[in-house]
């Protein structure tokens, strides 16, 4: 230790010094181009060593830089130095290493291709749909808990298998108030499953401490002349007007050909009109409201103009919307609403995103 006690001796009283300064036109000072064991082009030998050493016990052995200046008999200032320096010259060089199942390099991919803002993508144990739905779920779950800020108007399309697995792994998040949570889809289906729309709604409000808002009609009406009546209901007016206050939607992305779930609650178009949809090239649909492989909405649809919910065209105005899908059956529509940046944020499954990336 007594070779390093007086600064002078080493000639590193300025770390802009002439025995800092590299050779000219030295790789040294790339790291990237200098190949392990290399000289890190210090011509005082001396100081080459104290810099190592200094990396050594402030990385490896985890001393704060006053103990090491007090080790070393040298200026707090100069270990601090000496740190960077050490980075400069690739003494310490940094190397992240995300944990198994992150998935780090794919989810970057889908933002860039995509031009996400955020990839959530959840660790499936298997490639079945249950597996993955609830995998995706309590991603969906997580994800909601730590970006959600009081008073948020969360709007929520409530005939969705995928949010139903969220909020029954989400835990209550104590950090927000002054929620409300708006059904942005009718409500009203058979009873067997209606009780879910309802639970769904209701429960995400408990869970962020806010207030439920339902939107007590059927999702699919008789004709465009009984939406227009039902949206003259007071209860029902309430809730379309907090459509427009809306910060966060929570959609479920649905293919063309309707989940169990939805023909159960009878919100669903007819053999027929489905057929239609498909000649017009439709592959999937959000609130019941249809798209074409590039994403383009098909307003001419026969029966579009049946659908009681937010217009899929107010989505462009929402600052964060959240798809939450996963599977093969779903592939083509969950391309397209990426295709027509009808989603900002995407929490899927590993196998989902590989597919995805491969389009």
């Amino acid at each position: 230790m007594n070779e390093y006690s007086h600064n002078e001796s080493l000639g590193f009283t300025d770390a802009s010094g002439a025995a800092d300064e590299l050779p000219a036109g030295s790789s040294a000072g790339d790291p990237s181009r200098r190949k392990p064991g290399e000289s890190c082009g210090v011509r005082n030998g001396a100081q080459a060593r104290l810099i190592a050493q200094v990396a050594r016990m402030y990385h490896e052995e985890r001393r704060t830089q006053l103990e090491i200046a007090t080790s070393l008999n040298v200026s707090q200032g100069t270990v601090c130095r000496f740190l960077k320096r050490a980075e400069k010259l690739g003494i310490v060089r940094t190397t992240v290493s995300p944990p198994v199942g992150t998935f780090v390099d794919l989810k970057e991919l889908l933002e860039q291709k995509f031009e996400l803002s955020q990839v959530i993508i959840a660790r499936a144990p298997s490639g079945s749909e249950e597996s993955m739905q609830g995998a995706v779920g309590a991603a969906a779950a997580h994800f909601l808990g730590i970006t959600l800020r009081p008073r948020a108007v969360i709007g929520v399309a409530s005939w969705s298998a995928s949010l139903l697995s969220m909020v029954e792994q989400m835990h209550p998040v104590w950090k927000v108030s002054e929620c409300k949570v708006v059904q942005i889809l009718g409500e009203v289906g058979h009873p067997s499953v209606e009780k879910d729309a309802c639970y769904l709604v209701s429960q995400l409000a408990r869970l962020v401490q806010g207030d439920a808002h339902l939107l007590p009609a059927p999702g699919l009406v008789a004709s465009k002349g009984a939406a227009d009546v039902l949206a003259q209901d007071p209860h029902v007016r309430e809730t379309l007007e907090l459509f427009d206050r809306i910060t966060v939607a929570l959609l479920g992305i649905g293919s063309l050909e309707p989940s169990p779930w939805l023909v159960g609650s009878g919100n669903t178009f007819s053999t027929e009109e489905l057929q239609s949809l498909e000649e017009k090239g439709a592959v999937g649909n959000i609130c019941l409201r249809f798209y074409n492989a590039n994403g383009e909405e098909i307003t001419d649809a026969l029966g579009s103009n049946r659908v009681f919910g937010l217009k899929l065209e107010r989505l462009k105005s929402i600052p964060m919307v959240v798809g939450i899908a996963c599977g093969k059956r779903k592939r083509q529509a969950i391309l397209g609403a990426l295709r027509g940046r009808w989603i900002n944020v995407l929490v899927t499954d590993q196998f989902t995103a590989e597919s995805l990336a491969m389009a």
